[in-house]
């Protein structure tokens, strides 16, 4: 009762206060890391943007600013959210300002920032494992783990890829959780959840391998990223939802096209490791294909919890769907060979982010006329 009591008493976080600065480090954020993404693939953006340093730090940055500053500030703010505790706010404002950092300039400071919302991300899926202990809670706090490891990396070894297998480690364990999660729904099959492990087993011991043998962790690092698009496919919920209508619906076709690009993205790393022109395959149809593909999935159902905001959804939720995966064929079929067909497929990708960002604008001023709310 006593601690009850002292739950009750404890004051609530007040996320209205951060409200706009989060909200303004992840725009930041994900701008420039599109930005310099685009740079990096060849696309010869306007004279005004070039003209500043920013640009060139941008694309020097571009996965940190996408995974950490874009990325882990929005699963920050989701998880704080959930915690309902005023410290785990200070997660995504770290990585944020890391996020801001590396536009300006201060790489240093940050990487420390970046290792410090990492850290604190982990102590906040401490508090959420001691509040429900399960397989996904565990697997979310290794996900976190994952993260503060490519962090340390990417502090200590400045330049070295090897933090990139771990961050991207972060988000696919992320995406495994809550999928995992889901499949308490289904009836249960003998050896998924062990086979599930095993093969994650895989990504974390290929990250940790590629930081020592990187053709050896590699390899391995792909293969496992493979076996997770094969489990996925063969037991989560999206090969029954598939069949429903609405929402439903389309966030199985997300989820199902997500999983074909995973696959695609496990096999272009083992092949990058082995020596193939493949880095730009692997690492965006795992990064585009199968994170963006869930990130459209989910945005609908979390971003009402996480933004208080209410949207309408409706077909046109399809288009910039179609847009990426479209976009993401050409730059990674033809774009292969031809670099011009890379930078055309790569600057679609980032249309298809923008037109996706508007789809759910206009999905929530729908749903405020809809109900007779003023926009």
């Amino acid at each position: 009762m006593a601690e009850r009591a002292s739950r009750i008493a404890r004051p609530r976080p007040r996320r209205g206060r951060l409200a706009p600065l989060l909200l303004a480090l992840v725009a930041m954020a994900l701008l420039g890391g599109i930005a310099g993404g685009l740079l990096r693939a060849g696309v010869q953006l306007p004279e005004l943007l070039q003209s500043h340093a920013w640009l060139g730090r941008a694309a020097l940055s571009h996965a940190a600013l996408m995974i950490c500053g874009f990325l882990g500030t929005v699963i920050g703010i989701e998880r704080a959210v959930a915690v309902k505790a005023a410290g785990a706010w200070l997660a995504p404002l770290a990585s944020g300002l890391g996020g801001l950092c590396l536009l300006l300039g201060f790489g240093g400071v940050a990487a420390v920032l970046i290792v410090v919302a990492a850290a604190v991300f982990v102590a906040v899926n401490l508090v959420i494992v001691r509040r429900q202990r399960a397989a996904h809670t565990v697997l979310l706090l290794a996900a976190a783990l994952a993260w503060l490891a490519g962090g340390l990396v990417f502090l200590f070894r400045p330049g070295d890829v090897a933090s990139l297998p771990w961050w991207f480690g972060f988000l696919v364990m992320t995406i495994a959780a809550e999928r995992l999660e889901m499949t308490r729904l289904m009836r249960a099959r003998p050896g998924a959840r062990f086979s599930l492990l095993l093969v994650l087993a895989a990504v974390v011991g290929g990250a940790g391998w590629s930081m020592f043998a990187p053709m050896a962790g590699g390899v391995l690092y792909g293969v496992a990223l493979f076996l997770l698009a094969v489990w996925l496919g063969v037991f989560d919920i999206a090969r029954r939802t598939i069949h429903a209508d609405g929402l439903t619906r389309y966030m199985a076709v997300c989820l199902l096209g997500g999983y074909a690009w995973l696959a695609i993205a496990g096999l272009a790393w083992a092949g990058a490791a082995l020596g193939l022109p493949l880095r730009d395959a692997a690492l965006h149809a795992l990064g585009l294909g199968f994170i963006v593909s869930m990130m459209m999935g989910h945005a609908p159902v979390i971003l009402p919890a996480i933004a208080r905001v209410k949207l309408q959804f409706g077909g046109l939720f399809y288009l910039p769907l179609a847009a990426l995966h479209l976009s993401l064929l050409v730059r990674l079929g033809p774009g292969l060979a031809d670099l011009g067909l890379r930078a055309s497929g790569a600057l679609f990708n980032a249309v298809a982010m923008g037109l996706f960002a508007a789809t759910v604008a206009g999905a929530v001023l729908v749903w405020r006329l809809k109900h007779g709310l003023a926009p």
